[in-house]
């Protein structure tokens, strides 16, 4: 008897909503997620043993294979064994967290650092803490789930404003008692949309109306501003913003994540954020990889040159092809197809022709906005990115997606 025919057959509620559930039987049928990578060689990854060029990784500085990196996590393993085998605040502190996070606070500007295992952790944990009953916290409607998932957490009222929609923000600010508790919670970079927030606005309204700042940057460090310090850095802003949080699993080619402000604010999280509390502590070979990748950060700017290079250049071809990628100003590059049943054909004739991508549909995006996630690293070549381009003029049209404009002429 096989696990369909017993969900049927439970008298289980809650299994029998399992089984009639639309978004899972949709997945199962047509397979768009969760397919495992058999191999990894610079851009290209292997899937049942058939090569494929990656094109949505967010490994932007192609660290994770770096000599050093590897080299790194391997002494730390040898030094201090796979886990510390408990929390932070019980038996699990190191000596290696303690040297990632002065590394990490002086990179950034901050006065201290926390870290912890995941970056969804430190986001969600970070309004989870700081929100109180009776404060307003304050979202852009854009931002990433795990800020969303902690604001719900905090239990206080919460207001969303439209995406990078200034003009709502501050309808919406002008109704309230200024000595009312405030935070506001933006992504430094929109991941999906590629977007960067309007940071010296916000900043400018936080200080006005006394807002709490905090600042997703995962898809910032390592990409904007001084050697790769960030969004907050990148508008000269890292002392108005109260919180930084982010994640290793980017650019600092880890897995894992952080919590950086002034030294109050640390320690007060570390005393009321649960998700530190209860968490296991970061392994040594996960924080001896993201120390490592930092300093070569600092070291060899070629990785983020090259980044660039790849990021301009492949906007450029998308532009001139006619494509919507939202007007992204990073790495992180949507392709708007606009139609959820049209995305996934685009998606399925991409993948045939072997190229690694991630399809976002209604509601992970607006409805019409239903996308192609594409991700330039420093792996990438001029050559590869105008292959996939081309690939993806031959699926559109064989999804029968019109481009809504091209900057090159027919004749």
């Amino acid at each position: 008897m096989n696990i369909s025919s017993l969900l049927r057959r439970s008298s289980k509620p809650v299994l029998r909503r399992i089984e009639e559930d639309l978004d899972t039987k949709l997945r199962l049928r047509y397979t768009p997620y969760y397919h495992a990578i058999d191999r990894v060689e610079g851009p290209w990854v292997w899937v049942e043993g058939r090569r494929m060029l990656m094109m949505s990784s967010n490994e932007y500085l192609g660290l994770s294979q770096h000599p050093r990196v590897i080299e790194a996590a391997r002494r730390a393993l040898q030094q201090w064994g796979t886990s510390p085998c408990g929390s932070r605040l019980a038996n699990g502190s190191r000596k290696y967290h303690e040297e990632l996070e002065e590394a990490l606070a002086s990179f950034l500007g901050k006065e201290a650092c926390h870290v912890i295992v995941a970056g969804y952790l430190a986001c969600q944990g970070s309004l989870a803490a700081l929100a109180r009953r009776g404060d307003l916290l304050l979202l852009d409607r854009s931002i990433h789930a795990s800020l969303w998932d902690g604001a719900l957490l905090g239990g206080c009222q919460i207001e969303r404003f439209s995406h990078r929609e200034l003009a709502s923000l501050k309808e919406m600010l002008a109704a309230i008692p200024q000595d009312r508790p405030k935070i506001m919670a933006v992504d430094g970079v929109y991941s999906m949309e590629g977007h960067l927030a309007p940071l010296p606005e916000l900043v400018c309204l936080g200080k006005t109306h006394g807002i709490f700042l905090v600042v997703d940057d995962a898809h910032g460090l390592g990409v904007f501003g001084r050697e790769g310090r960030g969004v907050c850095d990148h508008f000269g802003l890292t002392q108005e913003v109260d919180l930084i949080v982010g994640s290793f699993s980017k650019s600092l080619a880890s897995t894992g994540g952080f919590f950086a402000g002034s030294r109050g604010v640390i320690e007060y999280l570390r005393s009321h954020c649960r998700q530190i509390i209860f968490s296991a502590a970061v392994t040594p070979a996960c924080a001896a990889a993201a120390l490592e990748a930092l300093e070569i950060l600092q070291q060899e700017p070629e990785h983020r040159e090259k980044l660039w290079e790849n990021t301009r250049y492949y906007h450029r071809i998308l532009k001139e092809a006619g494509f919507d990628f939202w007007e992204s100003s990073s790495p992180a590059v949507p392709v708007v197809v606009g139609n959820r049943e049209k995305c996934y054909f685009v998606w399925k004739s991409l993948w045939e022709e072997g190229f690694f991508t991630v399809l976002s549909i209604a509601p992970g995006v607006p409805p019409g906005r239903d996308l192609i996630r594409t991700a330039i690293s420093s792996f990438h070549t001029p050559a590869l990115l105008d292959s996939f381009v081309e690939a993806l003029q031959r699926a559109f049209r064989k999804a029968r997606v019109p481009l809504p404009s091209s900057c090159i002429s027919s004749g």
